[in-house]
């Protein structure tokens, strides 16, 4: 009985390690989110090529986690809820590093923006989608710590938000690019910026998903809400690409 306490004991200072671990790694996303976007509304290359040069560090981490979640496993034979625990670190973790990604690619089209004419407003309308969807992300984050149910599902209602506000966007490039073609290029790179942004969100809701995947033992079976005009949206997306 003290063996089998003792190895519980163990495994619960482990997963709290890694989920130590990937709050972390959220944090450092979310850091990277805002600094990119700042990057790009005061281009400031600087910050920009900060931001590309500490992807590394999110990569690594990710790297770092998989390889404990994977540990956990083989070691502990984790059985019912804790190897939902484990499994949802792994997506978690997953998750996040794409979402460095898509900062990382920010950052590298900031660098090409800051040598092409401005669009008035447009990047501060991008640091403001930058803003919610980092708290979107957090807000998942903060649900999956306390198993919070209810903050996840207002998080993946919140999608919608994210939604709209990339719609908004996007015609706005649009109506730019026909008044004239010397915008075409800057806002381009733009959209593909505002793209990157709402896959983000597109994460945090996988991330609230996986809380109501470890609170509940199943992933939602209901599509995601999602913004009308995002379909015709993405299809025009796809033939500009």
């Amino acid at each position: 009985m003290i063996n089998e306490k003792h190895i519980v004991s163990s495994f619960d200072r482990d997963l709290e390690s890694v989920q130590a671990m990937v709050m972390k790694m959220g944090g450092l996303v979310e850091a990277a989110m805002l600094d990119a976007a700042q990057a790009l509304d005061t281009r400031d290359e600087e910050l920009a090529a900060k931001v590309r040069a500490n992807d590394s560090a999110i990569d690594s981490m990710e790297d770092q986690i998989q390889h404990e979640c994977a540990r956990l496993i083989a070691v502990r034979t984790p059985a019912a809820t804790d190897l939902r625990t484990v499994l949802s670190v792994m997506r978690i973790a997953g998750q996040l590093e794409r979402c460095g990604d898509y900062a990382k690619n920010l950052a590298k089209r900031s660098l090409v923006l800051s040598q092409l004419p401005q669009i008035d407003g447009a990047t501060g309308s991008i640091r403001r989608m930058s803003r919610t969807v980092v708290m979107q992300l957090k807000d998942a984050l903060d649900a999956y710590i306390a198993r919070d149910l209810k903050l996840a599902h207002e998080v993946r209602q919140r999608d919608q938000e994210i939604d709209q506000m990339y719609n908004g966007l996007f015609r706005e490039f649009l109506t730019h690019m026909l008044e004239d073609p010397r915008n075409i290029t800057t806002c381009m790179h733009l959209h593909f910026i505002a793209k990157n942004i709402e896959r983000v969100g597109d994460h945090a809701t996988g991330i609230a998903e996986q809380v109501i995947y470890l609170v509940e033992g199943q992933l939602p079976t209901d599509e995601r809400p999602k913004d009308s005009g995002v379909s015709a949206l993405a299809a025009a997306s796809r033939m500009e690409g």
